[in-house]
């Protein structure tokens, strides 16, 4: 079997910034999402679109604010598929529980913002690669050096990306993966 051959992250075309700790009780580093992080959504039967439980440690202590990302780069779209934003998020909160981006956004901490995903929903919304690939599934908890990004719950992925650009202080990753 030929080796799968990925796009690069687009985290490598950024200005480098230090890396602290993401874990999750969900999902692991490397490892298949379990079926609850899928999308029923999108048509995988059983999937239910639920965001996984994600805590972080070791941000740099200047941090003022968080944003939590969920990108799949293998996308056949030409952009990738971001599948959850969640921005300014306070600097004292360190986790986000298994469920926190459902569409009403109740489990979330008060001042955070969620935006729309690429099926243009709001939340979290679970891996549906075609059948046949393995894709990756890159979270991002990114240390902000700012309290509010001005990300409101109708920007664009883009835009929250650019309004974040030159404020990300640091950066944790964890990319599991999915395939059907």
């Amino acid at each position: 079997m030929a080796e799968q051959k990925y796009p690069p992250l687009q985290y490598d075309f950024m200005p480098p910034v230090p890396s602290f700790t993401l874990v999750s009780n969900d999902i692991k580093e490397g490892e298949k999402m379990p079926l609850a992080q899928a999308s029923g959504l999108f048509g995988v039967e059983g999937g239910t679109d639920t965001s996984p439980h994600l805590r972080w440690e070791g941000a740099p202590p200047e941090t003022k604010s968080y944003a939590v990302t969920c990108f799949d780069p293998d996308a056949p779209t030409g952009s990738g598929f971001w599948h959850w934003g969640v921005f300014n998020i306070p600097a004292d909160v360190t986790e986000l529980p298994t469920g926190a981006g459902s569409q009403d956004g109740s489990k979330l901490p008060k001042g955070a913002i969620q935006i729309r995903n690429d099926a243009n929903v709001p939340g979290f919304v679970g891996a549906a690669p075609p059948p046949g690939r393995t894709h990756r599934y890159v979270f991002a908890v990114h240390a902000l050096d700012v309290e509010t990004t001005g990300v409101d719950e109708n920007a664009t992925n883009a835009l929250a990306g650019f309004l974040m650009y030159g404020h990300v202080i640091a950066r944790a990753l964890l990319t599991a993966t999915y395939s059907r």
